[in-house]
């Protein structure tokens, strides 16, 4: 079955007026249905920004977004956004299962039952399976983010915006909760939207890669990664084509080699391997 655009980004711009400051200038690309789209660019591109314009957190100052054909003005109950700094995200003052059922408290067509069963549902999925009645404080900052995971995936988004989530945490725990996101993007058929500072996590989880410039944020380059599935931390970030994403993308965020709107073509991701 041929995709479906289902986030559609056309000529967008982003003026902070207060400042003067243009931070998003023209830019267009789309997300299909099930697609796996990073972004990465330098430091200060405005990817936070992007993002916060696309859920309707910023109000634009031209160009469109449409989600699943309707503009977006505000946050649709579609889309989800999780930020980077877990530890502001959650409520300390609420236990883990409370947190993750603020997120369900205006689903009205939800009886009290469903909500706890989903919750729990969720905290399972996220490998959090008893520890429902801890405090966000009593977790590592790996777990944190599970928390905030499961908070978002309760809300049983199409559609889920993630803003370096990764960032804060150490080594080993960015590669499990990298391996964990896969593991929910396959299991919950959802398109994730996802800005990284990090060319390698990009390459490592993503169907496609979106290169911004330095601000005023335009797009510079799209590559197709074409990495088999299911991904592998040690096989697959060991792999050559890994290693020639990896080059494509520092030279390009450089602005070392390829010109604008490079698109690299290579076999489809999920049928190759």
């Amino acid at each position: 079955m041929k995709a479906t655009k289902m986030l559609e980004v056309s000529r967008l711009e982003k003026r902070y007026e207060s400042r003067d400051t243009l931070a998003i200038a023209d830019l267009t690309f789309s997300a299909e249905r099930g697609e796996f789209l990073s972004i990465v660019g330098p430091s200060g591109a405005g990817k936070t920004t992007l993002l916060k314009c696309v859920c309707g957190l910023l109000p634009l100052s031209g160009g469109k977004v449409l989600l699943n054909g309707r503009p977006v003005y505000k946050p649709p109950p579609e889309m989800v956004l999780v930020f980077q700094d877990y530890s502001r995200s959650l409520y300390p003052w609420l236990s883990v299962l409370k947190n993750v059922l603020f997120a369900l408290a205006k689903k009205q067509e939800m009886d009290q039952e469903s909500r706890l069963s989903l919750a729990e549902r969720m905290l399972d999925a996220v490998g959090l399976k008893g520890f429902s009645h801890h405090y966000p404080w009593e977790l590592s900052g790996g777990m944190q983010q599970r928390v905030a995971l499961a908070r978002a995936l309760a809300f049983q988004p199409e559609i889920l915006l993630m803003d370096e989530p990764f960032a804060s945490v150490d080594a080993q725990t960015r590669a499990d909760l990298e391996d964990l996101l896969l593991s929910l993007w396959e299991k919950f058929s959802i398109t994730i939207l996802f800005v990284t500072h990090d060319i390698e996590e990009a390459t490592y989880l993503s169907d496609r890669i979106l290169v911004l410039s330095a601000s005023p944020a335009r797009t510079i380059a799209e590559l197709l990664v074409g990495l088999p599935r299911p991904r592998d931390q040690i096989e697959t970030r060991s792999s050559p084509r890994f290693m020639e994403l990896r080059e494509i993308l520092y030279h390009t965020i450089k602005g070392k080699s390829r010109p604008a709107e490079t698109k690299v073509p290579v076999p489809d991701s999920k049928n190759s391997g």
